[in-house]
């Protein structure tokens, strides 16, 4: 139970403490007062309302007998110091679940701000959320570099006893862990002096500890490693935050036993030591405090500097200039990583005024020689003291170190070892002074090095290369007891390599006296001899050197002269007595060998005894020293004597060992698991057993891949049996998938925290590596001594067997070498396998196995972190698709879909490209020689925020590829695989670096080579990258001359290799600029060589980093113009370019799916635009043709119909502007652009164009009925007259229907003979007749006529399988002749021979003739004007004389003739196709314009009005009547056609089969057809695409109009009736208004009612002769808008069939929009192309839906077996094929493109996919296709069984997967 008591904390001393009962912990709640509820149920903080936040409150709780005072100081961030008296446990940030990142940052701040550096010991971080939240990942962020103890949640209302009990046992471990236990607070008045007097003694002693108490409470600490956080630290240490506490000084002072000792008041000696003691450290840590103060590194106690601060592009460095003293430590490390030596001499730009002014030489005023005398020999004439010199560069370099974690400190040595610097051994806390050895940071580094022995009077040199921790070499330590006059490091740089300063030293550039933070460390460097004869030692020597007065550094100088093979002490004197004589008489009796060099003395080296040495250094040269000491220790090495090994440091007692930290060990103890397994196994084979779905498997698997792409034969059997065995072998790769070693590596990739997850995996690589050492070293050394061999035998022309012995020996070691070569980055390639088996079988995992889904997310993760990822696989030259896929997906999902800009590099092996960017970048590529990077790596960088503004992408992608001409590779495979490599990675880059090693002009020849050719396929396939060719290891680069040759020398092999590859990739190129913009001044960056010296004890030239700077500078300022490509990009280009590379012919086989999913895009977009334009268009038109009709118009205007659809063009083309500009894709759509703009603008004049004409031939039409229409009018006039004088008559008998009726009818009969008297009437035609009678006219044999109308087979003549009976063969082919001899007995024979001669392609010649020929006939017919001015015989003369004329043309093209029965079917075909067209026509010609017809129409309307006279109806009545009969008649059309074009827009926006491309409806009419199974229908679409198409826009309609959408259709025609009722209704109203304004009669009122309607309705003419007496004209329009509400409510209930019988049909429009596109069939399969747009040139045409060639009857020649190959898979084959029948060369279906026109204009890229669609309909439609081509499935055509196993289902999912791609 909690009780609380609230208390004030006003007054200067606490209330609390002032009470009885003391509180056990003291808790300060800050943070933002949103992130809790404050109330009475709080447990910490139950205020019944929030408390006034200007004055913070404290309340003291009961909790379980335990007393708990809690300060509130929530919300009080703006008040920078507190008055705090009492001592506090515990700070409580308290942090709102979803802000916690940014609130944590600023709290922490505030916190420091408020209460100075040492509070954050003392911090406890709370994260609140709300009862049903979850906040996991917020705590997964904080804790991301901290320790799990100091971070926990709590729900807001704080209500939950558990919660809060877990939090106070936690902050009970931080306050057990703390020392001292509890924050004293900042003290307020620190001018306080104590009063009470004290001895003297106890005084001093106290005041030492209060003043090291005051200064921590109360400085500003600037040093991370002064207040409570070193990352290294764990014996004596206590983990806050993931890093280490350091104790403070006062803390440790009580450690020590300051507070414990007895206060004696004597001062006795051990009090004023440990107050010494207290009083350097506090120097020390004050100096400290300023260096880094000064070096701007003191905020570095939250976050360590990282590897991922420096693996970013930022600003690029100003060599030439002066460094300011802030940006010293970022500019030391940043030109270290580009192994930069002078890294460690940059000068220092002084920014403080005070500072600058100290460079001043100071002036003297003299006023006499006597004063300039005094003033020269003054020794108080220094410059002045107090100023402050520039800091050491040693101190730049302990400071970085200090400040860096454990892997960046890693990085740092490892690139200090590469600059031949030593390295730091033993390094003391800067504040506690503990030694650490950094053991972790030297894993990386590998030396090597040549052994040379004397055996038999002959050297043999033995290679060696090992990380140099395993290395035992012998030591020999330097160390001085004293102080001296020379520098030690600068005679043990002399032993090393006297050309660089391997130990800095005092003569340094940059060396000051001030020096700080290198005292006491030891440093460490390796002497590596070459394996030559002036080598200073013959075995690799370690040197270490202790800085500093060794007398003062006891514990440093005891390890390393335990360690030590040879210790050599300096000493300014050698007498007894003297305070370093104990150190020398121990090192004198120890067994060790010992040599004392004496300052003071100036004898040579005497040896004192075995071992003992003693050298004078007085008056001596160093050279003479050197070479002394150099044959002493030689000769004492050369003996017995002890070695040393870095690892062993982990064993000294006493110090700390970098490794012993809690993450580093916990990732060693996961790396050790999978090593463990490794042990005792022969490297060979590890590969093999632990990773097997990488080696044999997969290799056989990418061997079979390719084959896939080289098919011969049967070749769907063969593809069949070939990706059956694909699948087998990933079955295969599925079941050995769960090795021991994978398990455990996925385990600990997925289970570890970030940090721990780097540590395993650098652990993983380092133990692995020790493994493979040895015998990747001896493997090296044998290869070298077999190469050697078979040399020497090629050099004596030797041709025996044993050169060929000796060759194959060689082969079997690099067969080895292969083997033993084992990495991480196998175990990468094998979580990748494991992916891709699993992947391709969608197999689900069994319980207990490892989840593969998740291996493309951990892989992302470490790429997302720095890590190099593989992306080609070296061995087996593949690129694995589904897992770079996978894994790029998930960098998508983590990321974002960045841009990323990415650079290639090309070269040479071994050219160093892998070095050139690990220090251009501070990558990690691999670059070892005996590990070059095999296939292509790819690595993120990310670009910095400093410099993102400038460029357009978020990440640069590095590709880095093995070498060309690898030396693995030598062979005939070598050229093709590295023109492989080079095209995939200068397709995949934005830019592509080639370098060049060395000045060799014939290697330089074979890469130029490679590389042209790569470019020119890129130009091919319009991929632009850029290149920069680096050209290294140039001897004398500073020649500006011969660098000038040499760029000439340069552009002229380019321009040779560009005219080669262009002959080869049949491209026209005179030079190199025509392939790729390349400028050879710009483009060509000439480098110094890597070593400035020999290896392997060489530095890096200064020259090459100065180098790399400049090649960073040229890549940055052209990647700056680039947009760079989105990862998805990234990866389908990936896709792209692998899949085209499978193939011989890449640029025929290139498919760019990025580029064709954008342009399909697009051509939604275009049908988008263009169905706008013909919308708007066709309203127009409807609006004009009703003016036409109405007589309102006589004259189309072009310019009219321009202004009218100005707006919309205008808003189209705007539309067009912002997709092509504002796109995402907008660098790839700019290539479409102009074509796209041009076409929607060829269309929109296309559509006016069309629209005028259309309605100058309806105006040309009213104009021919204009003697009709008159005649009309006349009749309408007379009867309306006979009509009102009968009613008069009859007006009595008004009430007698019947009567009326008979009465009427009686005398219609004559009116109608009076009106029509002397008009003849038209006459029914007789299509049939008329036929038969132009066929014999023609010439044709009625029986031959008679027998093919009786058979009826030419109705289906398009679509007949076989035209073979229709030919006859030619007298010029002789054979036949011959046969027709023995037609009556040899019959079948003929037949044969027949089909033998007549191929397939004269087949669909005939059936294109057929097509053409029904195509132009009816479009000829059509063109007739049959419904205005009647039917004529002459039009079937016409058909028939083209028909005719068509079939003699073809004919003289062939070595066969047609039969007359052809000739008679075709035209009774086409008769038969026009005959349906014609009679309607002239039905409607009949109606319209035969009077007895038209007037029987009119019966019933007269008889009406008839009758409304007999009734004595008023003429308003009549009139109304009658108009509102015609209104009936026009509304009905006007709401039809209008309906017509809006469900064409609702289909055209909504129907997912007419909302997209033309690709998208294929697919749709594919999906139809294999849902129907319908085989009628898939004839017809393969023989004529077309016309089922249409047919399916017409089904769909229907489908639509009358089942699916019948409701939304009806809604649209109910809306169009009532904007017509609307518009009618407006009419009326406004007619009627205005002739009663202008007092008008009927005439007028028609005439203004009609003219108002012109648009929307058609309105016949009304004579108003009967009706002059109206002049009532609101009773008129009561009368029409009474009968208006009928005839609405009628046309609403119109059924939607009405539609159809009307001008505009919604059907037609569809198909208008939808078929205006490419319909041009592929030459092989006839599938047809896709394109939206009908001339799409330069496009080539392409389809996705290809299928096998005889679907459509494409047999094998001389044969009845059909093809049954996909055209993809031909084209990928290496199969030939005959482009004509009668060709007489085949040509290779892999350049089908050259095989003539119509080969040419076709993009048949090869496809892998199953095409499932095809499959299952020829293994459906089998025997009807047999049939129907009379040809058979047999033989080369047999239909493998694995396409029997597909089914409708799969087949119609294809269709969707093929769309998507």
């Amino acid at each position: 139970m909690m009780k609380a008591q609230e208390y004030s904390l006003k007054s200067s001393g606490s209330s609390a403490t002032n009470e009885k009962v003391m509180a056990e912990l003291t808790l300060v709640l800050i943070g933002d007062t949103n992130s809790i509820e404050i109330g009475s149920k709080n447990i910490l903080l139950d205020h019944d309302e929030q408390a006034n936040v200007e004055q913070f409150s404290s309340k003291l709780y009961d909790l379980c007998g335990r007393h708990i005072y809690v300060i509130n100081m929530l919300g009080l961030q703006n008040i920078d110091k507190f008055p705090l008296y009492q001592e506090v446990h515990a700070f409580i940030l308290l942090l709102p679940n979803g802000r916690h990142n940014s609130h944590y940052s600023s709290g922490v701040q505030w916190l420091e701000k408020a209460f100075g550096k040492r509070s954050l010991a003392y911090l406890m971080t709370v994260v609140t959320h709300e009862s049903d939240e979850k906040c996991e990942s917020a705590l997964t962020d904080l804790k991301a570099n901290s320790s799990e103890k100091r971070y926990h949640t709590c729900t807001r209302s704080m209500m939950d006893e558990t919660e809060i009990t877990a939090l106070l046992e936690k902050i009970d471990v931080m306050v057990s862990e703390n020392d001292p236990h509890c924050y004293s607070g900042l003290i307020c008045d620190e001018n306080k002096e104590h009063k009470e007097e004290v001895n003297s003694s106890e005084f001093q002693q106290n005041q030492t500890v209060d003043q090291l108490e005051e200064t921590a409470a109360t400085s500003d600490v600037k040093c991370d490693l002064v207040n409570a956080k070193h990352s290294d630290k764990s014996d004596n240490s206590r983990t806050v935050g993931g890093e280490s506490d350091i104790k403070s000084v006062s803390s440790r002072a009580n450690e020590k036993g300051i507070l414990d000792m007895e206060m004696s008041g004597n001062k006795d000696e051990q009090s004023v030591k440990i107050s010494e003691e207290i009083n350097r450290k506090k120097e020390h840590q004050r100096e400290t405090e300023t260096l880094l103060g000064r070096l701007h590194l003191q905020d570095k106690h939250q976050q360590k500097l990282t590897p991922a601060d420096f693996l970013k592009i930022g600003p690029p460095m100003k060599q030439d200039q002066d460094t300011s003293e802030k940006d010293l430590a970022r500019t030391f490390l940043q030109r270290l990583m580009m192994l930069d030596y002078r890294a460690r001499y940059i000068p220092v730009r002084q920014d403080r005024p005070e500072v600058s002014q100290s460079k001043l030489v100071p002036v003297f005023d003299t006023e006499t020689e006597d004063d300039d005398l005094d003033a020269l020999f003054s020794t108080s004439v220094d410059s002045d003291q107090s100023k402050q010199t520039h800091v050491h560069p040693v101190d730049v370099q302990m400071a970085v170190f200090h400040c860096s974690d454990s892997f960046l400190k890693q990085n740092m040595i490892t690139k200090l070892s590469q600059c031949q610097y030593a390295l730091p051994l033993l390094v003391p806390d800067p504040v506690t002074m503990e030694i650490e050895c950094p053991l972790w940071t030297f894993r990386q580094i590998m030396k090597t090095w040549k052994i040379t022995q004397i055996k038999d009077d002959s050297n043999t040199v033995t290679m060696k290369s090992m990380p140099i921790c395993k290395a035992e070499t012998p030591m020999v330590s330097f160390f001085r007891l004293g102080s001296l006059s020379l520098s030690k490091s600068q005679l043990m740089n002399s032993l090393i390599n006297d050309r660089h300063s391997t130990f800095f030293h005092r003569n340094c550039p940059g060396s000051t006296k001030s020096r700080h933070l290198m005292d006491g460390v030891a440093e460490i460097a390796w002497y590596c001899p070459a394996g030559k004869h002036n080598d200073a030692f013959t075995d690799c020597i370690a040197f270490c050197n202790l800085h500093g007065d060794a007398l003062s550094t006891d514990k440093q100088r005891d390890i390393l002269m335990e360690k030590s093979s040879v210790t050599v002490v300096l000493v300014p004197t050698l007498e007894k007595g003297d305070k370093s004589s104990k150190v020398i008489s121990a090192l004198y009796k120890s067994p060790k060998p010992l040599i004392i060099l004496i300052a003071d003395n100036d004898g040579g080296a005497v040896q004192l005894k075995k071992g003992k040495y003693k050298m004078g250094l007085k008056d001596r040269s160093q050279s003479d020293v050197s070479d002394e000491l150099k044959g002493i220790i030689g000769n004492i090495l050369s003996g017995p004597h002890a070695s040393f090994k870095l690892e062993a440091m982990a064993e000294v007692s006493g110090i700390r060992v970098d490794e012993e930290d809690k993450g580093c060990q916990k990732g060693k103890s996961a790396a050790m698991k999978i090593v463990n397994l490794l042990q005792e196994m022969d490297v060979s084979k590890i590969k093999d057993r632990f990773l097997p779905c990488q080696g044999r498997l997969w290799h056989e698997w990418c061997k079979i891949n390719k084959e896939l792409y080289h098919l011969r034969g049967h070749i769907e059997k063969e593809k069949a049996v070939k990706q059956n065995k694909l699948k087998q072998i990933r079955d295969d790769q599925c079941a050995a998938s769960c090795s021991e070693l994978m398990t455990l590596f996925i385990e600990s990739l997925s289970s570890l925290s970030s940090t721990d997850k780097e540590y395993f995996l650098k652990w993983t690589q380092i133990l692995i590596d020790a493994l493979s050492t040895d015998d990747l070293s001896l493997i090296l050394q044998s290869y070298d001594e077999k190469w050697s061999e078979v040399l020497a035998l090629k050099k004596k022309h030797d041709k025996s067997d044993q050169l060929r012995r000796k060759q194959t020996e060689l082969e079997q070691i690099s067969t080895n070498l292969q083997s033993a070569t084992f990495g991480l980055e196998h175990i990468f390639r094998e979580m990748g396998q494991i992916y891709e088996a699993h992947a391709s079988l969608q197999k689900q995992e069994k319980e207990g196995q490892t989840d593969w889904s998740k291996y493309p997310e951990l892989a992302a993760e470490l790429m997302i972190s720095g890590h190099p990822m593989e992306l080609m696989d070296g061995d087996a030259g593949h690129v694995p698709l589904t897992w770079i896929s996978g894994v790029l997906n998930e960098v998508i999902k983590k990321l974002g879909d960045q841009k990323v800009f990415v650079l290639s590099v090309l070269g040479v092996q071994s050219s160093g490209k892998s070095t050139m960017l690990n220090a251009m970048f501070g990558l990690q590529f691999s670059v070892s020689a005996g590990r070059c990077t095999k296939g292509a790596f790819m690595q993120l960088v990310k670009v910095s925020d400093e410099i993102k503004q400038d460029f357009q992408f978020d990440y640069v992608l590095v590709v880095d590829t093995e070498g060309l001409r690898a030396l693995e590779l030598e062979g005939n495979a070598t050229l093709h695989h590295d023109n492989e490599l080079a095209t995939f990675v200068v397709g995949l880059g934005n830019m592509t670096l080639i370098n060049i090693f060395g000045e060799n002009p014939a290697e330089m020849q074979d890469v130029l080579q490679i590389v042209v050719q790569a470019f020119m396929r890129m130009k091919k396939v319009k991929l632009s990258p850029s290149c920069v060719f680096v050209h290294q290891n140039v001897t004398d680069i500073a020649a500006a001359e011969k660098n000038m040759d040499g760029k000439r020398r340069l552009q002229e092999k380019l321009d040779l290799m560009a005219q080669l590859a262009a002959k080869e990739e049949v491209c026209d190129a005179e030079c190199f600029s025509d392939v790729i913009a390349f400028d050879v001044q710009k483009d060509v960056k000439y480098f110094a060589q890597l070593w400035e010296g020999s290896p392997p004890m060489a530095p890096p030239n200064p020259g090459y980093s100065e180098s790399v700077q400049e090649l960073k500078s040229i890549i940055l300022s052209k990647a700056s113009q680039s947009a760079g490509i989105t990862l998805s990009q990234f990866k389908g280009k990936i896709q792209d370019l692998w899949n085209a590379l499978m193939n011989e012919h890449f640029v025929f086989s290139f498919k760019n799916t990025l580029e064709i999913a954008v342009y399909r895009k697009l051509e939604v977009q275009y049908g988008n635009w263009t169905w706008t334009l013909r919308s708007d268009m066709l309203t127009i038109e409807n609006q004009l043709y009703t003016r036409i009709e109405n007589g309102k118009l006589d004259k189309v205007d072009l310019n009219y119909l321009f202004k009218e659809m100005s707006q919309t063009y205008g808003e189209i083309k705007k539309a067009m502007t912002t997709y092509f500009e504002d796109n995402r894709d907008k660098e790839m759509l700019v290539q479409w652009r102009g074509r796209f703009e041009s076409k929607i603008k060829e269309f929109h004049d296309e559509q006016v164009g069309g629209v005028k004409r259309k309605l100058e031939e309806v105006i040309r039409q009213k104009n021919a009925c204009k003697k009709s229409d008159d005649k009309k009018t006349e009749f309408e006039n007379k009867l309306l007259q006979k009509s009102k004088e009968l009613a008069h008559q009859l007006k009595d008998k008004a009430k007698d229907e019947e009567e009326l009726k008979r009465q009427f009818n009686s005398v219609w009969s004559s009116w109608v003979t009076e009106l029509t008297a002397d008009i003849k009437p038209i006459e029914d035609i007789n299509l049939k007749e008329d036929q038969f009678t132009v066929l014999q006219e023609f010439g044709f044999e009625w029986s031959l006529i008679d027998e093919s109308k009786s058979s009826g087979k030419y109705n289906n003549m398009s679509e007949a399988g076989n035209y073979i009976h229709y030919v006859t063969l030619t007298k010029h082919q002789d054979a036949y002749s011959q046969i027709t001899k023995f037609v009556a007995e040899k019959a079948t024979k003929v037949g044969l021979y027949l089909k033998e001669h007549f191929q397939h392609e004269d087949q669909e010649r005939i059936r294109s003739l057929i097509d053409d020929v029904e195509q132009q006939t009816t479009d000829m017919i059509k063109s007739k004007p049959v419904a205005t001015r009647g039917y004529s015989p002459t039009y079937l003369q016409e058909m028939a004389k083209n028909v005719q004329t068509k079939v003699t043309e073809f004919e003289s093209k062939r070595k066969y003739t047609l039969k007359k029965k052809f000739t008679v079917d075709l035209l009774l075909y086409v008769f038969h196709r026009a005959e349906s067209w014609l009679s309607q026509s002239h039905k409607k010609f009949k109606m319209n314009n035969d009077a007895l017809t038209y007037l029987e129409n009119k019966k019933m309307q007269y008889y009406n009005i008839f009758g409304s006279f007999c009734r004595g109806s008023s003429s308003a009545v009549v009139l109304g009547g009658l108009i509102c009969e015609k209104l009936k008649v026009s509304t009905v059309e006007a709401v039809c056609n209008k309906t017509a074009i809006d469900l064409a827009g609702e289909m055209k926006c909504s129907f997912p089969a007419f909302s997209g491309n033309r690709l998208n409806l294929e697919k749709h009419v594919l999906k139809s057809l294999a849902e129907k199974e319908d085989l009628d229908g898939f004839i017809t679409y393969i023989q004529h695409p077309r016309k089922q198409v249409e047919t399916f826009i017409k089904d769909e309609v229907k489908k639509y109009i009358f089942t699916e959408q019948r409701y939304k259709a009806r809604n649209i025609l109910k809306k169009n009736v009532e904007d017509i009722n609307k518009c009618v209704s407006q009419a009326l109203f406004t007619a009627t208004e205005e002739v009663k304004i202008q007092r008008g009669d009927t005439d007028m009122w028609v005439e203004e009612f009609s003219s108002l309607l012109k648009d929307e309705l058609t309105f016949d003419p009304i004579c108003c002769q009967n009706f002059k007496d109206i002049n009532n004209f609101d009773f008129l329009k009561e009368q029409i808008e009474r009968g208006l509400i009928s005839i609405m409510k009628e046309v609403s209930s119109l059924s939607l069939d009405k539609i159809e019988e009307f001008r505009l049909k919604p059907d037609q429009i569809l198909i208008d929009q939808l078929c205006n596109c490419c319909w041009v069939t592929c030459p092989f399969c006839a599938a047809v192309c896709t394109n939206t747009m009908k001339n799409h040139s330069p496009d080539k045409h392409n389809v996705p839906f290809h299928r096998p060639s005889g679907i459509r009857g494409w047999h094998v020649r001389n044969t009845v077996e059909l093809v049954i190959d996909f055209c993809t898979t031909l084209v990928a084959s290496d199969g030939c094929f005959y482009p004509e029948h009668d060709s007489k060369e085949t040509f290779p279906y892999k350049r089908y493109q050259n095989a003539g026109e119509k080969y040419a204009t076709w993009q048949i890229t090869p496809d892998a996919s199953k095409l499932t669609y095809w499959k299952w309909f020829v293994c459906r439609f089998q025997e009807q296709l047999e049939d129907h081509h009379k040809l058979k499935f047999q033989g080369r055509g047999e239909i493998p069984n694995e396409w029997r196993k597909h089914s409708k289902e799969e087949a119609i999912k294809s269709l969707v997967e093929m769309y998507n791609l």
